[in-house]
């Protein structure tokens, strides 16, 4: 079959290297230049394939005032007149429940287990350097409530395989010295070994290369728009482009938050709304002074990876519409908060900004298979675990594409 992905980021990509494998040629559509120029371009690098719980938790509707008055809190809400912010909110907030978290949860676990097999499978088959480091990653806590619920939820883990340790401050400065400066608000954290980082568009060239050199079954289309979805006698047979048009058998749709704009001609509403994040990559100036595991501040919800000389710093989740410019303040916060939590660790310039919308459905699942209209495939939704999450829904993709059931529990993910 031929098989058009539209997107060339990492959910696109590792959709495009399944189905090559598959047997299938591919022609992957994108509107930039290169691979990986939008949201996989600078994210936060960590490979989490056990911190996967969703953002719309229990504890949300407690944080709601100060995400709608703080300019500085890690989430930010600004309403806007756009019905479709507002349903998507409601539902999000509908989502906000134990029950429907753990369910979220344990399907995405189930997920992140596929994506994890199959990363470790490419990283020993094909030979891309993307700084892949298997060190672990360490959750560090400064509220104790929020403590109390990362142990809950590793025990809940438990049962899916997950090797997790809770730690007390000591431990944690042990398990990570540059840790030193948050010595002061440090509670603990939860240790999981298990866990890679890697360098996400490094990863894509990779990919992209492989792609290119290995297969003469792929083509890329740089620089070409998808305006409309093309579908005669009920099925889709192809798109049509700033390029001109394009035909397939089939069309997987991964272009992140334009996914929705594309597919809604056709009668297919999809909740997706985008989680600007934003990112900065100074230079490692001193290694004893950064942390050498990957690192998440709960309590600042941002991240920390290191990846190769680079110290990759992220965080922030704004839900401020389509809008792709730098807020400064925000900017500002995340260095503030990196230079406070590892002081004299990374050179204060280049810091390389970095910002990009992460398509995010209200629970946090993704949306993968095929559509109510025959030929079309969704991978879309992975938010801010498309990183991690893209090996495995690129499998899942290239199985339903070819007719194969899926390798995992399919429940929650249907798109």
């Amino acid at each position: 079959m031929h098989v058009l992905v539209l997107g060339a980021g990492v959910t696109g990509l590792c959709a495009a290297y399944a189905l090559v494998r598959d047997g299938h040629t591919v022609t992957i559509v994108d509107r930039a230049s290169e691979v990986a120029s939008e949201a996989s371009y600078a994210n936060g690098g960590q490979l989490s394939y056990s911190y996967v719980a969703p953002l719309a938790g229990p504890g949300v509707l407690r944080h709601l005032p100060e995400w709608l008055l703080r300019a500085d809190g890690p989430v930010r809400f600004r309403p806007r007149l756009d019905p479709h912010q507002w349903l998507w909110g409601l539902r999000f907030l509908h989502a906000c429940t134990a029950r429907q978290s753990d369910l979220t949860t344990a399907r995405l676990l189930r997920l992140a287990a596929l994506s994890r097999t199959l990363m470790h499978r490419m990283v020993a088959d094909e030979a891309i350097d993307f700084h892949f480091e298997h060190q672990g990653k360490l959750v560090v806590h400064s509220e104790p409530d929020a403590f109390t619920a990362a142990r809950r939820q590793m025990e809940l883990q438990r049962g899916s395989g997950a090797e997790q340790f809770a730690l007390d401050a000591d431990a944690c400065l042990a398990l990570e010295p540059a840790l030193a400066a948050m010595r002061g608000r440090l509670l603990g954290g939860i240790h999981t070994p298990s866990e890679d980082a890697g360098d996400c568009r490094m990863f894509c060239l990779g990919l992209a290369r492989i792609l290119t050199q290995s297969n003469s079954a792929t083509r890329f289309a740089f620089g070409t728009t998808v305006r409309q979805l093309l579908r005669l006698n009920g099925r889709v047979i192809g798109v049509a482009t700033s390029n001109g048009v394009m035909e397939a058998d089939a069309v997987v749709i991964c272009m992140g938050i334009g996914a929705r704009r594309l597919a809604r001609p056709l009668g297919i509403d999809l909740p997706l709304y985008p989680l600007k994040g934003y990112s900065l990559s100074p230079t490692i100036s001193h290694t004893a002074l950064a942390p050498r595991i990957s690192v998440t501040d709960y309590a600042r919800k941002i991240v920390y990876a290191r990846l190769g000389r680079t110290l990759r710093v992220a965080g922030i989740a704004d839900m401020v519409g389509e809008d792709t410019s730098f807020d400064l303040a925000r900017l500002s916060l995340l260095a503030r908060h990196a230079e406070a939590a590892f002081p004299g660790g990374f050179a204060q310039s280049p810091l390389r900004p970095w910002c990009g919308l992460r398509p995010a459905t209200p629970t946090g699942a993704p949306l993968l298979g095929p559509t109510a209209v025959p030929g079309l495939f969704l991978n879309v939704g992975q938010g801010a675990l498309g990183f991690t999450l893209a090996m495995g829904s690129g499998q899942i993709v290239s199985d339903l594409v070819s007719g194969r059931p899926a390798p995992i529990d399919m429940d929650g993910l249907q798109g």
